[in-house]
């Protein structure tokens, strides 16, 4: 009896020690090509969880993947456990449009957003165009057909009373765009990027002289309660110091945000500490990819349309931050 009390008093410590190490939980957050912005991004987010590993039992890993409706996919199936996503995406799978026609993703829950993509409007110095309205009857590169970028391009318009048949439409890829302008052949074009963004680089360094036009107003403001995975952002003009109006320290505009999602069945305290050490840590986070430069916390709190996961809203209250999260998202 003494032997076998001594066993079981040493299979007990056993246990002590190796439980917490067995208890540890993975986590992967998947993200896009390694190339683009959203692997950084998922990278930053797992490197400040595993500096508390062992307070959290947690551990993240990153993936890369091809992007937001693979990464909602896979959350849903069970397949990633975060995901990060435009939020437009994150919009049209919840309420079961484009890919998931009639088939909303009900279980879809939205963590925080990320960086802006924002709709950039590039124009010649020349042409006039001070303002959104300006482009009236100019030549106007709104996007290659079947493009997201081609329908931001519309949206903006309709948003102040116009259409593609206002402005002498060009149809090309945005890539194209800096050449065209340069050789005077357009006068301006869309962009829907994170910033900073080669292309633009290429389009405000050049023999033509090009200014980032604000894209702001009322009727941009309309567009945002109408469509909610629109949100307003800023350029940082740090970035494009060629520009004609580099003088500006930001200039405003719209689109969409890289959002970070999961699942309802994702529990709480994994959710929730993914959540904290971003905010907490968030001086930090700003420093890892030039495109975080003009984040704020209000931002990332900012054009979400899936109802807050309850592990993240816990910290939001925690924090005082729900006073910047749409109510309609909190259930």
């Amino acid at each position: 009896m003494k032997k076998f009390l001594t066993l079981m008093a040493v299979f007990a410590a056993f246990l002590f020690v190796v439980a917490p190490a067995q208890a540890k939980k993975f986590v992967t957050i998947g993200t896009g090509g390694v190339t683009g912005v959203y692997y950084p991004t998922g990278g930053a987010i797992a490197k400040m969880v595993n500096k508390k590993s062992k307070e959290y039992g947690l551990k993240a890993t990153v993936e890369s993947t091809g992007g937001s409706v693979f990464n909602i996919n896979a959350v849903m199936s069970g397949d990633l456990e975060f995901g990060i996503a435009q939020s437009d995406r994150q919009y049209q799978a919840y309420q079961g449009i484009a890919e998931w026609d009639g088939k909303p993703q009900k279980d879809l829950r939205a963590v925080f957003s990320i960086h802006p993509e924002a709709i950039t409007l590039i124009a010649s110095a020349d042409a006039g165009i001070k303002s959104i309205n300006d482009i009236k009857g100019k030549k106007i590169n709104l996007g290659n057909p079947g493009s997201g970028q081609l329908q931001n391009s519309k949206d903006v318009l309709e948003a102040v009373g116009l259409t593609e048949n206002d402005v002498q439409a060009f149809y090309v890829k945005a890539v194209e765009a800096p050449g065209l302008i340069q050789d005077g052949r357009i006068d301006g074009f869309f962009y829907t990027v994170g910033h900073p963004n080669g292309n633009i680089k290429e389009a405000t360094s050049g023999r033509v002289k090009v200014n980032i036009v604000p894209i702001e107003g009322a009727g941009i403001e309309k567009l945002i309660k109408e469509k909610p995975y629109y949100a307003l952002g800023k350029i940082d003009m740090k970035n494009y110091p060629n520009a004609a109006n580099a003088d500006a320290d930001t200039v405003n505009s719209i689109g969409v945000k890289a959002t970070l999602v999961t699942s309802a069945k994702v529990s709480d305290d994994i959710v929730y500490a993914i959540t904290k050490e971003v905010f907490e840590n968030f001086d930090e986070f700003k420093t890892l990819h030039p495109a975080y430069s003009v984040l704020t916390k209000e931002d990332m709190l900012q054009g979400l349309s899936a109802p807050i996961h309850p592990g993240a809203l816990k910290y939001y209250k925690e924090a005082g931050l729900v006073k910047y999260i749409n109510p309609e998202l909190i259930k």
